[in-house]
């Protein structure tokens, strides 16, 4: 395990440091200042990886105990590379409530599912690592809290589907004032994000592509508080 610590607490500092002490398999590694953005922390985490694959996991949300053997059982049995799970949001932890999933139905999430509406959540996703290192994470602040979207869609692009595990193995925590949750600020991030992708930067592909996320963000994230 590596834990990538971009500028927390020194409390946090000081229990994180104190399990990688009594661990060998975690590891921490200590960014020199906060980066101002996921993106250069979870690039630095996958460059020291030394295994096959990489499962992202920031700090305020929480995995089901089973989440990682149902995704990789899954990649195994289906010979793929890219899988991610359903989540659930919750704002306390005495609102998570940990059972045991059977027969989890598997959906395949495409490039073009994902340019209409974001169904990866960073947090649930499991990269073969060799992948993660060729499509990084945009550094770019302007693609900040749009970095992981963005980074789906060229591995979707260029890999093929992600197989997502339809049942909530990610608890996403909601916090006040949190980034993700400034709708304004993520249309006019998901709309800069169309405008430049790849090589089909269109002025009306953008704006389609910005009110189909901001549609169905309102309904899972809004009105359905899972995604």
């Amino acid at each position: 395990m590596l834990i990538v610590d971009d500028g927390s607490t020194d409390r946090t500092r000081e229990v994180v440091r104190s399990y990688s002490e009594r661990d060998a398999r975690i590891r921490l590694i200590d960014m020199p200042k906060n980066s101002g953005a996921p993106a250069k922390p979870r690039n630095t985490a996958v460059e020291a990886a030394s295994g096959e694959w990489i499962a992202f996991l920031d700090a305020d949300d929480v995995w089901h105990p089973l989440k990682l053997e149902n995704q990789l059982r899954v990649l195994d049995a289906e010979q793929a590379t890219f899988s991610c799970t359903s989540m659930r949001d919750f704002r306390d932890i005495s609102e998570i409530e940990i059972t045991d999933p059977e027969n989890v139905p598997v959906k395949e999430i495409t490039f073009r599912m994902q340019q209409i509406k974001g169904r990866i959540p960073a947090s649930s996703v499991v990269l073969r690592t060799d992948i993660a290192r060729e499509f990084p994470f945009n550094e770019d602040l302007s693609y900040k809290a749009v970095e992981d979207y963005d980074c789906w869609l060229k591995v979707l692009e260029n890999k093929g589907p992600c197989l997502k595990l339809q049942y909530p193995f990610l608890m996403y925590r909601r916090i006040e004032n949190q980034i993700s949750g400034s709708k304004l600020y993520m249309l006019r991030r998901m709309h800069n994000l169309h405008l430049h992708y790849g090589n089909r930067r269109s002025p009306i592909r953008a704006l389609l592509f910005s009110a189909t996320h901001a549609i169905g963000a309102l309904y899972f994230r809004t009105i359905k508080r899972s995604l």
